[in-house]
């Protein structure tokens, strides 16, 4: 079993900048493909990042490219989502998930999940 934490959450101004972080426990975190989702209010969970196990492969919504970019630390059990250049659409929870699955995109492939971090982006 893997207990996640995000933190990093905050409100910020468009056009600026925050990390997230999904630390995690336990010794097989390397073991796991790790996905960031977010949820903004009223709407459905939504795909955002995903990095592979050792970093080889990594994936980004289309809304997002070019302005976040996953990256992880497995020294740490730590990976980041670095998300520049907010969007005042870019406001929603935000959830670091892992799986073991391939399809690094799709939300029912991930088997556990943080409790989320507030991101709150003004115009």
């Amino acid at each position: 079993q893997v207990q996640l934490v995000e933190s990093g959450g905050g409100l910020v101004q468009a056009g600026g900048s925050l990390r997230l972080s999904c630390a995690a426990s336990g010794r097989t975190f390397s073991s796991y493909a790790v996905g960031w989702f977010r949820q903004p209010p009223g709407k459905a969970r939504e795909f955002v990042a995903a990095i592979s196990r050792s970093s080889v492969s990594t994936s980004h919504a289309d809304s997002v490219n070019g302005r976040f970019t996953i990256s992880r630390d497995n020294t740490k059990n730590t990976v980041y989502l670095q998300m520049n250049s907010l969007k005042p659409e870019d406001t929603a929870v935000y959830y670091c998930a892992v799986t073991t699955s391939g399809e690094l995109e799709y939300i029912y492939r991930y088997s556990y999940w943080g409790q989320g971090t507030q991101v709150t982006v003004s115009s």
